[in-house]
């Protein structure tokens, strides 16, 4: 905001723990070309002079320039949340490149409440996950790419010589899966997992009244945990035996 002792100037605070302290100072001078860029623009204060705040553009200039040193991948952080996470593969931990929005339990589990808690608990967001896997590895959604050497086909194998050992396997487990939770929950849960599809798309598809996908969302997804044996933590007896937790695993021959 323009400092109120000298107008040529602006201040840059930073809010901690509620208070606002100084972070800088630079002319106004170069506020006003920032604008003219398109890089920030003014927003009026609530109670005071304007203030200059980043634009969609500035924000995306500095996603760019945040992985300057890969010049080739600046264009994919700009439009994307890449983050660098650690999954399990055939060879054992490996460190990829992730796309944290792609997938609608990311942004759950980030998600906090008015109390403060997440919308979904590890146990749901595992499960959502697992599920998840057993789509993709059943081969249930359909493609997206062109083929070439044959006549158009969904994602799912020409027939059922081609299906191999894993898919069935995942297919099974899908299948079970839907008869634990139920056939409503179970159409939401493969929109959810498979499909992708976020709550607002979720409620604008099946006419739901707004900010009421999350509730069934976690009624779902806790059934789902409840059939997978997932708990978010043991209690009494339960403490010593059953699954806790799932993560990735090496699926061969349909074997987990």
């Amino acid at each position: 905001m323009v400092d109120s002792t000298d107008a040529d100037s602006l201040i840059v605070h930073r809010k901690r723990a509620g208070i606002s302290v100084g972070a800088g100072r630079f002319a106004v001078a170069t506020a006003e070309s920032l604008v003219r860029q398109d890089l920030a623009r003014w927003q009026p204060g609530a109670k005071g002079p304007a203030q200059l705040v980043l634009s969609e553009a500035g924000r995306s200039y500095l996603r760019r320039r945040a992985c300057a040193d890969q010049p080739d991948m600046s264009y994919l952080h700009q439009h994307r949340e890449i983050v660098i996470a650690t999954v399990q593969t055939e060879t054992g931990p490996s460190r990829v490149r992730m796309d944290s929005e792609e997938s609608p339990l990311d942004w759950l589990r980030r998600r906090k409440d008015r109390n403060g808690a997440p919308m979904i608990d590890e146990a749901a967001y595992q499960a959502g996950e697992r599920l998840r896997t057993d789509i993709m590895l059943a081969g249930l959604l359909p493609g997206v790419t062109a083929r070439w050497d044959a006549m158009p086909s969904g994602g799912g194998p020409a027939s059922p010589s081609d299906a191999t050992d894993r898919m069935i396997a995942a297919r099974q487990r899908i299948r079970h899966a839907f008869d634990a939770v139920g056939s409503d929950f179970s159409d939401l849960l493969m929109d959810l997992c498979g499909f992708l599809k976020g709550l607002e798309q979720i409620e604008r598809e099946r006419g739901w009244p707004q900010r009421s996908a999350k509730i069934v969302v976690r009624l779902a997804l806790a059934r789902l945990a409840e059939h997978y044996g997932i708990e978010a933590a043991a209690r009494g007896p339960a403490a010593s035996r059953g699954i806790k937790t799932w993560r990735a695993v090496v699926i061969e021959g349909g074997r987990a």
